[in-house]
């Protein structure tokens, strides 16, 4: 990836960051309503179903899931499940899918909204399973929801909203079947073109491109170890390498490489606000642990891309990024502050003291803080103190903090 300049500034200025986190987190009839998102939404008058939010956080824990309200972090659900697993919104703003042996079972965070106002239910880890042989990742964009099983490269497609009519069975899908199975990742567009990883269980090394009668209409083998997959608005997707990463934007196939020989992207971070992708970015082969100091910005229009250094001292894993409301990229660093960076530029606009100081996983799957993002709210967690954090990101002020009935680990949230 070329270090050029961005020819592209900021879609939205700082103060419209501010002001767009103020209008997600005001009127009153929202759980996250006013200054004081703590505060529980009146019951007295029923708003109407459009303008109701509750959102609910899942948590993994040795033992369990549990599920907390998304303003107070009141524990509204402890689920037990057996050993370690790995936890996906679903996008429908009520499931979240949880990988177990069988593949992605689905999980009811029991919130939702009716033409009464907002309706609750105790969380449930249903029966329903959407089968897959090793599950692997989920992604969900526009109205889709996109499976991997990683032990066939099979990837299963449903449409997002048909989980909210399940009566005892799961939605129709649709499965693509894969060549050779491998640790991989598809995404489908809106017009039915559908991305996916080519590897072997040997070794990955790039994507190929399915128009939507399934034929092959473009490839690429310039990725290797390809892994992680980030879409914009615009529909310009942007696939990790260990030399650089691949870009794909209306059927054409970009190759942007490191500017370090190796250079590693494996996890992207995308806003519908910003055509800048961030990545995590090793530029040490040889390191080791978990912890990177460098993230890459790429430019999705301008087919570039910029290596920043972080501060002194802040360093992260794949769990500890995500983006703001305005596109605004924020990091949970090892120093325990949140910080805020500008994605045209890379700097530290604000850093916000949440936890203390900790240090890397010795297994990434090791509980470490996290950090999800929804609307105007982030959500921290801590697990050297076993509890989870709400920050307020228009005011920068902790709403909430409380302590759960185990080490957090993974974490999913959903609006309600």
């Amino acid at each position: 990836m070329t270090a050029n300049p961005f020819t592209r500034r900021r879609h939205l200025a700082l103060a419209a960051t501010v002001a767009s986190s103020a209008l997600l987190l005001s009127g009153c009839s929202t759980a996250e309503s006013g200054s004081d998102a703590s505060a529980e939404p009146s019951t007295s008058t029923p708003a109407a179903a459009s303008d109701v939010q509750t959102p609910r956080v899942a948590l993994t824990y040795d033992g369990g899931i549990v599920v907390v309200d998304g303003t107070s972090l009141a524990v509204e659900g402890d689920l037990p499940i057996e050993g370690f697993t790995r936890l996906n919104p679903a996008g429908d703003g009520r499931h979240a899918l949880v990988t177990v042996p069988q593949g992605f079972q689905v999980l009811d965070l029991g919130t939702w909204t009716d033409d009464s106002g907002s309706q609750q239910a105790d969380p449930e880890l249903t029966d329903l399973v959407f089968d897959a042989d090793t599950a692997g990742h989920v992604v969900q964009h526009h109205d889709h929801t996109v499976l991997y099983a990683d032990g066939t490269s099979d990837t299963t497609i449903f449409t997002t909203a048909d989980l909210l009519e399940m009566d005892g069975s799961l939605p129709e899908t649709e499965t693509v079947e894969g060549t050779e199975a491998h640790h991989g990742v598809s995404v489908l567009l809106d017009d039915g073109t559908l991305l996916t990883t080519v590897g072997t269980s040997e070794g990955r090394t790039g994507i190929k491109v399915l128009d939507s009668d399934r034929e092959e209409i473009a490839t690429s083998d310039e990725c290797p170890s390809v892994h992680g997959e980030g879409t914009t608005a615009d529909e310009v997707v942007v696939f990790g390498c260990s030399n650089g990463v691949l870009v794909y934007d209306d059927g054409e196939i970009t190759k942007l490489t490191a500017p370090d020989e190796y250079g590693r992207m494996g996890n992207a971070y995308v806003s519908d606000e910003s055509a800048i992708v961030a990545g995590d970015y090793n530029s040490d082969p040889d390191s080791e642990g978990y912890l990177l100091s460098k993230l890459v910005l790429i430019d999705t229009e301008a087919k570039s891309s910029e290596i920043v250094e972080l501060p002194e001292g802040v360093e992260y894993t794949f769990r500890d990024v995500a983006r703001g409301p305005a596109g605004e990229i924020l990091l949970i660093g090892t120093d325990g502050a949140l910080h805020t960076l500008d994605p045209d530029t890379g700097d530290v606009t604000s850093s916000l003291p949440v936890i203390d100081a900790w240090e890397g996983p010795v297994e990434w799957q090791d509980p470490h803080p996290a950090l999800k993002v929804l609307g105007g709210m982030a959500y921290i967690t801590d697990p050297a103190t076993n509890r989870i954090h709400a920050v307020n990101l228009s005011t920068e002020e902790i709403t909430s903090s409380e302590e759960l009935p185990g080490t957090p680990n993974e974490i999913a949230v959903v609006q309600g």
